[in-house]
Formats: structure tokens, C-alpha cells, sequence
């Protein structure tokens, strides 16, 4: 099911601003070509930025928990407190966070959020050298970056929509998207092999050097910036999300997505809090082998991608929904399983999560595609918001759940019962009008029930 990895009010800041004025980008006057963008030395200093940025927010989400589990000895429990206030931000700030972002510079947004983040990183650093650094500190740690990051992803989006010309926004998006997919088969990489090969307070470090490198890269950009009108009053913001909330509930295609998604989300909350401590305590590998394992869903999803284009037109949207997300979620049904040397499991592990990896992002591209296509235009921003509110707002609970199963049950049988629980995603969508689509995508309104 839908990741819900795309920043919840971007799309609404990109089509708010093509239906608006262009904001200080200039107009097209005539088709650019493919390497038109790549000439814009602004667009490039943007696209480092971001990916810089991305390395370093995929790094720690490894090298915190790892951090946990290694130096501080954390339980489970503790380890779905930590992915737990993580995780918080997205529920608390993701509907907020892009209307506010509308009424200020984005680059002065993504700069002061990763000066954050690797001010943040850089202190948990030292702390974590000096022996001074304990769980409660290192849930402040997750819950500042996860916050920024929140802040952060939501920008990017929307300075693409300032910074170049309507006809590149396509491609812009492509190269930016593009980014996120290599920094989530290289961050988890990264960061369980600078925890193995170094230690996890000088990986967070150097995972706050990422972030600098950002901030360098995004203050570079010369082009100017308008500043958005903020004449509207804070009560414009709650009706807008309130007819966004109405929108998705009443339309049987995307108050499904949402039900999947919800269930999908909670289940790998839960499943990702036992599936890290089950790799180094139960299959006792070391944290480059955890991070290769996590990092074989980047190829995977590139994979999806690619299939993507190709199969909905050919054997239906509503298959090809259900058929990727029963075959990529099923595929954790395999891990409890696997027992023996590394020489055995990470294969097995790589290939479980190339599987996941290709299977997501098949199921990511369609429901994207079918969302577009049943929204109007000017409800698209709003209904990804809550799509990605409703899908994503369940993983702090999640993370407790699989902390709570992995301390009473055990690692093994719990991850087998959370992994079994994604499956009631794909059993939502056969279920539902979205396994009969064909195809062609449906017009802009409700699917018959």
C-alpha cells in the first residue's frame, strides 16, 4: 500500500501556484528541451540540496534506532517508544505544515530546518561521545528531526513550483523523486555501515554533514523569491482542511485508499520496530548487514517504477493494485522463517525486500494515478494531505504496538503477527470498487459502488 512518502501539502502548494500568478518564475515562451532544466544552475543547486538533505534524514532513521538498540541496549518497548515520537510529527503537523509553509520563503524554510537537523545531529554527536547520551535525550532527537523533516519535505516540493518554468515541472519532479529513491537505497546503507564501521555517535554526525551540505548548496540559489500573500485569516486554513476531509470520506475510491493505506502504515509500523531489533538479536547481524538489507527496497521501488508505466494498461488498474500489494506485503510473511548464518539470511532478506520495495511502489504509482484522476483539480492538494494524514497518522501507534508484541510474544512470532497484518491492506482493496477498474482510469468523480 501507499507509503505516503510524498509530502502532504505539496501538490496543493503546485497547483495553487499554476493556477495562480507565477510567483517570480518565468513564463515558457517556447517547449524546452530534456536538458534545458539541467542548464539552470538554481534548479541544480536545489536538486543537491535536496538530495544531500535526503541522504541524511534516510541515514538516521537508521542510525538513531540502531543507536538504541546497540549502545544503549534499548528494549523493545523503548525502541517503539523512539520510532514511536519519530513518527509523531507526521501526525500532529502534516495537515498545518503546508499552509503555513505557503506563506514564507521555502528556502529560508529548508535552510533553518536543516541547520536544525544537523544542529540537532551534531549535539546528539557529542553527547553520545561523552557518554551523556541516554534514551530520554534521544527521543528529543527524534522528535526535532522528525519534526523538521516534516517542515523540510513539504518546501522542497513547493520551491520547485517557484524556482522553474511550468513546462519543467514534470521533470523537476522526475530529478527530485528520482533523488529520494537513490537516498532510500543508499541512506539505510549508509547509515548501518558507518554505525558497524565507526560508531553510531560518529555516524549521527556525519549524517549532520549531509545536512550541512544541504544548507551550503540551498542558500546558493540566486533567483528571487516573492513572498505569498498571507492575507488570509487562520479559520481559512481549518475550512479548507475541514472540505478536504469531506471530499476523501465521501468518495468510495479514496475513503478506500485511506482504510488501506491506515491499515497498511500501522501493520509496518509495527512490523519495522521488530524487524530491527529481530536482525541484530535474532538473525545477530552487524549493522552494515542491516543496513543492506533495508536498502535492497530502493532498487525494488525503481523497479515498481518502471512496471508502473507499463501493467495497469495492460492487465487493469484494480489488478494490478491488489496483485502488488498482496505480493509485496505477503513477501514479510517469509522473514520469521529464516534462521542460519548471514551467508543464508541476507540473501533471503534482500530478496524479501526487493519484492516489498517493487511491490510498493507499483501499488504508490497507481493509487497516485487513480487519486488524480477522481479528484478535481482544485481538491487534488487537500485530498493528498488527508490521504497522507489518515495513512501515515497510525505509525506512532503502530511502533508502540510492535514494541509492546516483540517484549510479550517475542521477536519471532511478533513479527509474524504484524507482518501478517499488512495483509489486511490488499484484502481492503479487493474488497472494494477499486479491484474493478480497468484499463483506463476513471473521469473526475466517485467509483460506483
Amino acid at each position: 500500500m501507499p507509503s505516503a512518502s510524498s509530502s502532504p501539502s505539496a501538490s496543493e502548494s503546485s497547483s495553487s501556484s499554476s493556477a495562480e500568478s507565477d510567483s517570480g518564475r518565468p513564463a515558457p515562451s517556447s517547449p524546452s528541451s530534456p536538458s534545458s532544466l539541467w542548464r539552470d544552475g538554481d534548479f541544480r543547486r536545489l536538486w543537491v540540496g535536496q538530495t544531500a538533505s535526503q541522504l541524511g534524514e534516510q541515514a538516521s532513521l537508521v542510525v538513531l534506532p540502531l543507536f538504541a538498540v546497540l549502545t544503549l541496549n534499548a528494549g523493545p518497548g523503548e525502541l517503539g517508544v523512539l520510532r514511536a515520537v519519530g513518527q509523531a510529527p507526521i501526525l500532529l503537523l502534516s495537515l498545518f505544515v503546508g499552509a503555513w509553509v505557503d506563506r514564507w520563503r521555502t528556502r529560508t524554510v529548508m535552510v533553518l530546518t536543516d541547520v536544525g537537523r544537523a544542529l540537532t545531529l551534531g549535539a546528539a554527536a557529542v553527547a553520545g561521545l561523552l557518554g551523556r547520551l541516554g534514551l530520554p535525550e534521544l527521543f528529543v532527537v527524534a522528535l526535532v528531526v522528525g519534526a523538521l523533516s516534516v517542515f523540510f519535505d513539504v518546501a522542497y516540493q513547493a520551491s520547485l513550483v517557484r524556482l522553474v518554468r511550468r513546462d519543467q515541472l514534470v521533470r523537476g519532479n522526475s530529478a527530485l523523486e528520482g533523488s529520494r529513491s537513490a537516498a532510500q537505497i543508499g541512506g539505510p546503507a549508509l547509515g548501518g555501515a558507518l554505525v558497524s564501521l565507526l560508531s553510531a555517535p560518529v555516524a549521527a554526525a556525519s549524517g549532520a554533514l549531509f545536512f550541512v551540505l544541504s544548507v551550503l548548496s540551498v542558500r546558493r540559489i540566486r533567483r528571487p523569491e516573492s513572498i505569498p500573500e498571507r492575507s488570509e485569516r487562520p479559520v481559512r486554513v481549518w475550512r479548507r482542511i475541514h472540505e478536504g476531509l469531506r471530499f476523501v470520506v465521501g468518495d468510495t475510491a479514496l475513503r478506500t485508499v485511506c482504510l488501506a493505506s491506515a491499515a497498511f502504515q500501522f501493520s509496518f509500523a509495527a512490523v519495522m520496530t521488530v524487524y530491527l531489533l529481530f536482525l541484530p538479536r535474532e538473525l545477530h547481524l552487524s549493522g552494515a548487514a542491516v543496513g543492506l538489507a533495508l536498502a535492497a527496497t530502493g532498487p525494488g521501488a525503481l523497479l515498481g517504477s518502471m512496471l508502473a508505466a507499463r501493467l495497469p494498461s495492460r492487465f487493469g488498474y484494480g489488478a494490478v493494485l491488489v496483485c502488488a500489494a498482496a505480493l509485496g506485503d505477503g513477501a514479510f510473511l517469509c522473514v520469521p522463517a529464516l534462521h542460519g548464518s548471514s551467508a543464508v539470511t541476507v540473501p533471503a532478506l534482500l530478496a524479501v525486500s526487493f519484492v516489498f520495495g517493487a511491490g510498493g511502489q507499483l501499488v504508490n504509482v497507481t493509487v497516485m494515478a487513480v487519486r488524480q484522476a477522481v479528484t478535481p483539480d482544485g481538491m487534488q492538494g487537500r485530498a493528498a494531505a488527508t490521504i497522507t494524514f489518515v495513512g501515515m497518522g497510525l505509525t506512532p501507534l503502530g511502533s508502540l504496538l510492535g514494541g509492546f508484541l516483540a517484549q510479550e510474544w517475542g521477536l519471532r512470532t511478533s513479527l509474524l503477527v504484524t507482518a501478517a497484518g499488512m495483509v489486511l491492506s490488499p484484502v481492503l482493496m479487493a474488497l472494494s470498487p477499486l479491484a474493478r477498474l480497468g484499463r483506463d482510469l476513471p473521469g473526475s468523480g466517485p467509483l460506483k459502488t
